[in-house]
């Protein structure tokens, strides 16, 4: 396979170069490569496949949500070639055969590379340690996201295990007095940023969104704890609390205040937020059009999270190319010890094509997930996903 006429992020430049493909590896990039087999990418940006470290995929036990066929397909449509998937799921992989059951319905069913997470505890109920010993091989991170882990004797034991075990623990930061207030992230963030600093083990924040928290981790930083890292979502950094419409709005942490919003733009650009995640998290249509206080949290995010922040971040020169392949690829690859992928020969070809010449309105019946929970429909960007390969095969196609 031959793509042609696209261009690569070359020197924080875009270059138009040409890439063959062979059994799933790149074997060469150059200016112009004749052969058969050929697609001609019209200069569309061509770029490692995205990868999302934060993703809920539904299946095992909520297939009703999402399946991990109709989830990896979405995040084909978006761009992303490898996601790690979240364990509140039925059962919860808080132990080895639980697990099993994931990891063979992913072999059978992922058209992208996935990556499970083991649960912290047992069914994500704060009260006893899941099984991390049992599974600790099979995972490259351990959370109980959805749920914050104030139990501090247990979070204190699973830090000593991942490091023993070189894991990273995600954490879904949520003190349990202040809950989805804003003192609800920053007390849990504080708290938990002294344990990992006295543990040592590596500890990730998921979808951080208020500025005391990232005065906190920034802070950790400053003072050389960089095993301490964090995430932040692309609705945290477009949406606010006053743009709230209805159930598709809603979503744990919630929408903050404009200036928590502007705080979570600097933590992005001055490297104290090191990644974007999309928190992807579909449900079904009568659960997100009840009355908003009795609608589920979550939105789904794995179709707009690429063009979200090339148009709202490079395009506006907020951050380069570079930095953008940094935050999209390169840094969940590197804080979660993910199989490495570049678009250089030798490696994997695993390549999203996005389309950043021409603006694009998302709508509903475009949506691979089989939830439609999201704000952004209706929303018009530039950079949607037009052509996907994972291992050198095409797994989206506009």
């Amino acid at each position: 396979m031959i793509l042609k006429n696209g261009r690569i992020i070359e020197n924080n430049k875009l270059i138009y170069k040409d890439i063959l493909i062979d059994c799933g590896i790149i074997k060469q990039i150059d200016d112009n490569i004749d052969g058969e087999d050929v697609i001609d990418l019209k200069g569309c940006l061509v770029m490692p496949g995205a990868v999302d470290v934060h993703v809920h995929l539904r299946e095992p036990g909520f297939e009703y949500k999402e399946t991990i066929l109709t989830g990896t397909k979405s995040a084909a449509k978006g761009g992303v070639t490898t996601l790690m998937s979240m364990p509140n799921l039925k059962p919860c992989p808080d132990n080895l055969e639980a697990l099993n059951i994931q990891l063979d319905r992913i072999k059978k069913s992922a058209v992208v590379n996935v990556y499970p997470y083991g649960a912290v505890t047992v069914n994500e109920e704060d009260k006893k340690m899941a099984d991390i010993e049992g599974f600790y091989n099979k995972v490259l991170a351990i959370t109980d996201d959805g749920r914050g882990v104030n139990n501090i004797e247990i979070l204190k034991e699973a830090m000593l295990l991942a490091k023993k075990h070189n894991l990273v623990i995600a954490s879904h930061a949520e003190d349990n007095v202040y809950k989805y207030l804003p003192e609800g992230e920053y007390v849990a963030v504080r708290r938990e940023i002294e344990l990992a600093k006295e543990i040592g083990c590596r500890y990730h924040f998921c979808h951080m969104s208020t500025k005391e928290s990232f005065d906190a981790i920034r802070k950790a930083h400053k003072e050389g704890y960089n095993n301490i890292t964090c995430e932040v979502a692309p609705h945290h950094l477009v949406l606010n609390e006053d743009m709230i419409v209805d159930g598709n709005w809603k979503m744990n942490p919630p929408l903050r205040s404009e200036a928590n919003r502007l705080a979570t733009i600097e933590a992005l650009l001055d490297g104290t937020a090191c990644m974007v995640a999309s928190d992807h998290a579909p449900h079904s249509k009568e659960e997100k059009t009840r009355e908003y206080d009795k609608c589920l949290n979550g939105i789904i995010g794995l179709e707009t999270m690429l063009p979200i922040i090339y148009t709202e971040f490079v395009r506006t020169n907020k951050i380069s190319l570079d930095r953008f392949l940094d935050i999209m690829v390169y840094n969940p690859i590197k804080v979660f010890g993910l199989p490495p992928r570049k678009l250089e020969c030798g490696y994997t070809a695993d390549i999203a094509v996005l389309d950043i010449d021409n603006i694009h309105t998302y709508e509903e019946d475009e949506i691979l997930s089989m939830g439609k929970n999201s704000p952004f429909i209706g929303k018009s960007y530039y950079g949607f996903n037009v052509l996907t390969l994972v291992n050198g095969k095409i797994v989206y196609k506009k």
